[in-house]
């Protein structure tokens, strides 16, 4: 059968990337004509989901760009990559040297000015992927109060879950998982400190990948803690997700965590662990204390079918574990995780602040200010700012602090640690997104991705989370996973 000419026929609605490759190489799609679909599908949606901050102006230029050596490589015979052409979004506390904005979703630095692109976006210049704009996110990574709801920022307003409106969207890569859900984008970036992209890709029935620290870089992102900060692809499925991360991992100078977790890398990337049999031989341990509880009612059955999927293809399920001090773990104020990254924050916020070529705020003390002074635009009396004032009053890294983190790597050490090693397990099997910070505080790496959805059609993911570098058995575990159940289905189209 000849291969269709033209382009209207082509359709954005739960594409891949390697759908997107196909059409380019049949010269059934241009990159500018991609651009534009998804430009329109975010001027229909955005309005109400409110994923999308801002979209870029040059989107075009750079998708005319990609087209033009598309067909300069036509005549060369030489390969282009995954991503080239390829629409990305990026989390609002990813840096861009460009016309867009960098401000972790706040007002206080709008028209700030950044030095240079962050490392991760250089890459994916260098891929030849089209920065079409910047997502929408939870507040400073809703690190300004606890009183911020999920997905809320006073530049974008409340992010809305595209299943169900009235269902949590997940922080703080709300609008990355929003974007990707609803097809308005194909792939997206978000960072994830502690449940940052697990939590928004699983209320919004897509994949969310967060690598082992320092597997990619950090360098040019607004931070929360460096001990904890990871950049990682949100999509819809695991093979777009493993050719993000292809591009963004490595070592990078600015960035002293990747020089030891580059080592992790293996040679060939990780594009050759999408193995439809992955999961044989594989052993996972199910831990389903307490996060079976977190839970609906309805969902439960879902993920108890999944555990015999993963029986029926080749996986050997140790059962019924638990992870000791996990009630700690799970709560930040008793594990030492807000004791350390209050002080981390002001002294991360600070010193990226000190580096922007200008910005309206050169302190947390000034963002403070700033919003107090606006206090309707930044929503200040009812949101408050409270973890920001507490991170302001720390002095540095002191003895509180470091008696904090040692306190996280012990429970690290005695509670997942534990439990993958004792029982010799190739990744850790949870329901929901509620594991994120036995991971999160550790910096080991986890793969979200569908599983089902309730009575009331709200998503719920199932997580795979590994020791440090743990990556190729995850991917493995999680491709075969979906590729024998393949759950997600988009969202309904109620607006």
């Amino acid at each position: 059968m000849e291969p269709k000419n033209h382009q209207n026929d082509f359709t954005i609605e739960e594409v891949t990337l390697e759908d997107i490759h196909l059409a380019f190489t049949e010269r059934r799609l241009t990159s500018r004509h991609l651009v534009d679909l998804y430009l329109k599908q975010i001027n229909s949606l955005n309005p109400v989901l409110r994923g999308v901050l801002e979209v870029n102006p040059d989107a075009y230029d750079q998708a005319d760009q990609a087209d033009k050596e598309r067909e300069e490589c036509r005549t060369g015979g030489r390969e282009l990559g995954r991503l080239h052409g390829v629409p990305v979004l990026l989390k609002d506390g990813i840096a861009t040297k460009d016309k867009m904005n960098t401000t972790a979703g706040s007002y206080a630095l709008l028209g700030s000015e950044v030095a240079r692109d962050a490392t991760v976006v250089e890459r994916l210049r260098r891929a030849g992927a089209v920065i079409l704009g910047k997502a929408s996110m939870s507040e400073w990574y809703r690190f300004r109060s606890f009183e911020m709801p999920n997905g809320w920022c006073a530049r974008g307003g409340q992010g809305v879950n595209p299943y169900n409106k009235e269902a949590d969207s997940g922080g703080s890569s709300s609008g990355s998982a929003i974007s990707v859900a609803a097809n308005m984008v194909a792939v997206s970036l978000g960072t994830d400190s502690d449940r940052s992209i697990i939590c928004p890709a699983s209320c919004n029935s897509v994949v969310g990948l967060k690598p082992t620290v320092g597997l990619t870089s950090r360098a040019g992102c607004i931070p929360v803690t460096l001990r904890q900060d990871s950049v990682g692809p949100i999509t819809r499925t695991v093979a777009d997700a493993v050719h993000v991360l292809d591009v963004i991992a490595g070592f990078d100078p600015r960035d002293e965590a990747t020089r030891e977790a580059s080592k992790f890398i293996p040679a060939g990337g990780y594009e050759q662990f999408l193995n439809v049999d992955g999961l044989k031989g594989k052993r996972l341990g199910i831990v389903k204390k307490p996060f079976l509880d977190f839970l609906s009612e309805s969902s439960v059955p879902s993920f108890e079918l999944h555990l015999q999927t993963l029986r029926d293809r080749g996986a050997v399920l140790v059962d019924d574990l638990e992870i000791a001090e996990v009630d700690i773990m799970l709560n930040p104020h008793h594990s030492g995780e807000i004791t350390a990254m209050l002080a981390e924050f002001k002294l991360g916020i600070n010193d990226y602040l000190k580096e922007l070529v200008s910005s309206p705020v050169r302190s947390l003390a000034d963002i403070i200010a700033f919003n107090n002074e606006n206090p309707d635009l930044e929503k200040t009396k009812e949101y408050g700012q409270d973890l920001m004032i507490a991170s302001e009053k720390t002095r540095g890294y002191g003895e509180d602090e470091r008696k904090a983190v040692a306190q996280l790597e012990e429970l690290s050490r005695i509670g997942f640690e534990k439990l993958m090693k004792g029982n010799e397990l190739d990744a850790m099997v949870t329901p929901g997104w509620r594991a994120s910070s036995v991971l999160g505080i550790g910096g080991y790496p986890a793969i979200i991705i569908p599983a089902g959805y309730d009575n009331d059609g709200i998503p719920f993911g199932i997580c795979f989370g590994g020791l440090k570098g743990s990556e190729p058995k995850l991917i493995e575990v999680a491709f075969a996973f979906e590729q024998a159940t393949r759950i997600r289905r988009p969202p309904p189209k109620f607006v």
